[in-house]
């Protein structure tokens, strides 16, 4: 059998890992909803703004370490930073790379609009408002707008 290298868990393309991509996407879901500032976050943890940016992309790897640093500063599990991950993201673990390289390129998945700045905003602006009738007002105009009528 022959055995290659794990390539730091990048993808035979060379981009970064999805799963790498999937905890910093997590990363930055959550220090948003907190209304935290990249630079902030790593004043909290001991890094520069640079590197919260690069873990947010998926651009270097958080270590285990870093990785319960991060879930202490931003109030979460660590298993938080996993959650919502798609079975396709998952199967692309290095260990999964190496012993079972795709035979092609996986497609990149179409960004959750859930996890887009504008709806991160949106959402904690939502909770801001202090007065619950004007908040389920909101949301009244809002699903309306939008032409849904029941819960999704």
């Amino acid at each position: 059998m022959v055995r290659r290298k794990a390539n730091r868990g990048r993808t035979p393309a060379g981009a970064p890992n999805p799963i790498d991509v999937h905890v910093g996407t997590r990363m930055r879901l959550r220090r948003t909803l907190l209304g935290l500032s990249q630079e902030k976050l790593g004043e909290m943890i001991g890094l520069t703004f640079q590197q919260v940016q690069k873990y947010e992309r998926g651009a270097n790897r958080v270590s285990c370490s870093r990785l319960f640093d991060l879930s202490r500063a931003l109030d979460v599990p660590v298993s938080f930073f996993f959650d919502d991950m798609t079975t396709s993201t998952a199967d692309q673990s290095p260990v999964r790379m190496v012993k079972e390289p795709p035979s092609e390129e996986p497609m990149a998945a179409e960004p959750d609009p859930a996890l887009r700045r504008e709806t991160l905003e949106l959402v904690r602006n939502y909770y801001s408002i202090s007065d619950p009738d004007v908040r389920r007002r909101i949301y009244e105009l809002a699903k309306a707008l939008s032409g849904r009528t029941s819960e999704a």
